[in-house]
């Protein structure tokens, strides 16, 4: 396997790649790459030429057939490229066959999705999954890693006790994938413990969900002001970001998670399990879909984040969907849309056009969560206004009299069995109408 290059000083021209895909007859090979040129641009290559091949399956050794793969040589050699980008995941056999044949480097699916990773992670837990993530992709490649040892196979100058190279750095990095794992697991625990404390204060959780760069960041900006990353760049966002917004005196926290994409790496998400849990352990997810797709590419983003929701467990949370950049649709396509996607929000987190409507919404999801109590503690039990607290901050009013502290609170549902004994009797409903006389 060929070497990888120097890594680009900052400012330099971007790596020149050249992309290859094998689809079934019928299958549009121009739109099935855009995905990948965009894949490409974010990792910093630049596109420069293409070869599609259109075939029931890949070839399980070259990948293209023999007669496509003279073509490509040919294209790769003339087009002065300095990667080949293949729009699938290969196998090392595939691998080997298309660097041998073309002298090049040759960069699949998977592996560009993991440098893209690579870049952008920045916590410790989001460089250990990006770091798990790669060692699984490359331990079944090892082999041909050293091919040049395990030819040498016997004779003067090779016997010995010691292990061959080869195993060497397979049995290395199946312990550094145990200790990776081991790492995040330990950090998967400290975010439990953070999620038991949210849930036992009942704010409620939303997960922010999606195909990548759609806009999910800049949602979770417009919807509780903070400063997430932005850039227009696919998986700008892969560690988990929660931030929390207030309506009408309840609190919500939003967490944005790492985007989705059509044929996720199987490593991405066994080694983002850990990410991908928030969604799991979520109250409501809001899909978020780029309303500015063709309606057909849109349907497409769709199915695909459904699929990878289904595949880590999370397609029984209730869903959401939010069509964003909606400021890009004309009022013609912005019906259109509409029409195909009755029950969808839109909205435009760029310029806030429809959050207030989305949070409203959010408010009615979780209307029954909450009701408004009055509550009459004796001073003897002042722990349990201390608890009241603990609750993230529920009073809406306090009032100290001679009999102890009145209390006006939002509680939780199942909260209210455990400060049933305070109780003002007959004032657990119409809490709003009577506060002129609670005042008083």
């Amino acid at each position: 396997m060929t070497s990888r290059q120097p890594d680009r000083a900052p400012g330099a021209d971007p790596e020149r790649g050249f992309v290859v895909g094998v689809f079934p007859k019928g299958v549009d090979g121009e739109t099935e790459l855009a995905e990948l040129r965009e894949l490409a641009r974010t990792a910093g290559v630049e596109t420069i030429g293409e070869v599609v091949q259109h075939r029931a399956r890949p070839d399980p050794r070259t990948f293209v057939g023999k007669g496509k793969l003279t073509e490509l040589k040919d294209a790769y050699t003339t087009s002065d490229a300095e990667v080949l980008l293949v729009d699938e995941e290969l196998s090392p056999t595939q691998q080997r066959s298309l660097e041998d044949a073309l002298e090049a480097r040759v960069v699949d699916r998977t592996q560009l999705i993991l440098d893209i990773f690579a870049q952008h992670a920045t916590s410790a837990e989001g460089k250990l999954q990006v770091e798990l993530a790669q060692l699984e992709y490359n331990l079944p490649r090892m082999r041909g890693l050293w091919q040049h040892l395990e030819r040498l196979g016997g004779g003067v100058g090779t016997r010995g006790p010691g292990e061959s190279q080869l195993e060497t750095d397979r049995r290395l990095a199946r312990t550094r994938v145990s200790l990776v794992k081991r790492r995040l697991r330990g950090l998967s625990g400290q975010r439990a413990t953070r999620r038991k404390e949210r849930e036992r204060t009942s704010v409620p959780t939303i997960a922010l969900a999606g195909y990548t760069n759609v806009g999910k960041s800049t949602l979770l900006n417009g919807l509780t002001g903070a400063d997430a990353s932005v850039d227009d760049r696919l998986f700008e966002t892969l560690d988990p970001t929660t931030r929390s917004f207030e309506h009408e005196g309840k609190r919500y926290l939003v967490t944005d998670t790492v985007g989705f994409i059509r044929r996720l790496p199987t490593q991405l998400v066994e080694g983002f399990a850990a990410t991908l849990e928030e969604t799991l352990v979520a109250d409501l997810v809001l899909h978020v879909a780029d309303a500015s797709l063709p309606e057909d590419r849109l349907r497409e983003t769709i199915d695909a984040v459904h699929a990878v929701l289904t595949e880590i467990g999370a397609d029984d949370v209730p869903v959401e969907l939010v069509l964003n950049k909606v400021d890009l649709l004309d009022p013609l396509a912005e019906r259109r849309v509409a029409h195909a996607f009755p029950r969808a929000l839109h909205v435009s987190a760029a310029t806030g056009e429809g959050l207030d409507a989305l949070r409203e919404r959010i408010s009615e999801l979780f209307s029954d969560r909450f009701e408004d109590v009055r509550l009459l503690v004796p001073y003897e039990d002042g722990r349990y206004l201390a608890q009241l607290y603990g609750l993230g901050a529920p009073i809406a009013e306090r009032r100290d009299t001679p009999e102890g502290v009145r209390v006006r609170a939002r509680l939780p549902r199942r909260e209210i069995p455990r400060f049933a004994q305070f109780l003002v009797a007959g004032e657990t409903d119409g809490a709003d109408a009577d506060a002129e006389a609670f005042r008083g």
